[in-house]
This record gives structure tokens, C-alpha cells and sequence, in this order.
């Protein structure tokens, strides 16, 4: 089995639809960045998430928490840090740090588990192709 990816780096621009009445990222965005950060780390695994979904297999978010430090705004870039913490039979645990490019300001921390199901939301191992090998 070969070593799993387990750190991700990934730049998002904040668009001007994620901003709230404040300017600020409104807290719902968030966990759009976070997901996209996992599906970026599967993507530098050579895995289309899309041919797992399509293979049957769900990775549903079961916990999440995250913690906001300072606000995000409009076109601001972002730098996402998604780490693999934890692999497990049927779970995946990731945390990520969200920091604003320009200056390195700590704007969020977040953790997710992750558990793996299949169509009828049974609970069944993860499969090879999304436990994060390198290609």
C-alpha cells in the first residue's frame, strides 16, 4: 500500500455572492471550502469523486465544527490546508486552516469525520480508490 496524501494546499478568491451585508464570508461558505478542499485532495490522488459517487459510494459528513479567528472579504485569496488526520475502516478525519494569502491572518479552523455509506445509507468500508494513495 503506498504512503496516503496527507496535506493539501489549495487557493480560493472569495466572490462577491459569499459575502454577507458585513462584507465579511458568510459562516455557510465555509464548509463549501471545506469540502472542496477534500475533493481537491482525492483529485491529487488521480480519484474523480464523481466515478466513486457513481460506483455507489457516499462520504457523508457525520460531525464537523469549525472555528472562525477573522473575517474573510470580498476578493480576498485564501489559502485552504486540508490534512488527512485520521483514516479508518469506514471514517475519514480531516482538519483544515483557512489563512488569507496576502498577509497569512488565521481566518477559520475546522474539523470533519466523515463516515462512508452506500446508496441505501448503510454503513460499508471504504473502498481503495478513495483512501488516499498516491498514484
Amino acid at each position: 500500500m503506498a504512503k496516503p496524501l496527507t496535506s493539501c494546499d489549495m487557493e480560493i478568491r472569495v466572490r462577491y455572492d459569499e459575502v454577507d451585508r458585513m462584507g465579511a464570508v458568510h459562516h455557510s461558505r465555509y464548509w463549501v471550502y471545506f469540502e472542496m478542499g477534500r475533493i481537491e485532495m482525492l483529485r491529487r490522488q488521480g480519484v474523480s469523486y464523481r466515478d466513486v459517487e457513481d460506483a455507489g459510494v457516499y462520504l457523508v459528513v457525520v460531525r464537523g465544527s469549525v472555528r472562525f479567528r477573522a473575517p474573510a472579504r470580498y476578493d480576498d485569496v485564501l489559502v485552504l490546508t486540508t490534512k488527512l488526520e485520521k483514516l479508518g475502516q469506514v471514517k475519514i478525519e480531516h482538519s483544515y486552516e483557512l489563512r488569507r494569502k496576502d498577509d497569512g491572518v488565521l481566518i477559520a479552523t475546522a474539523e470533519t469525520t466523515l463516515g462512508c455509506v452506500d446508496r441505501e445509507s448503510n454503513v460499508r468500508p471504504l473502498p481503495p480508490s478513495v483512501t488516499y494513495r498516491d498514484p
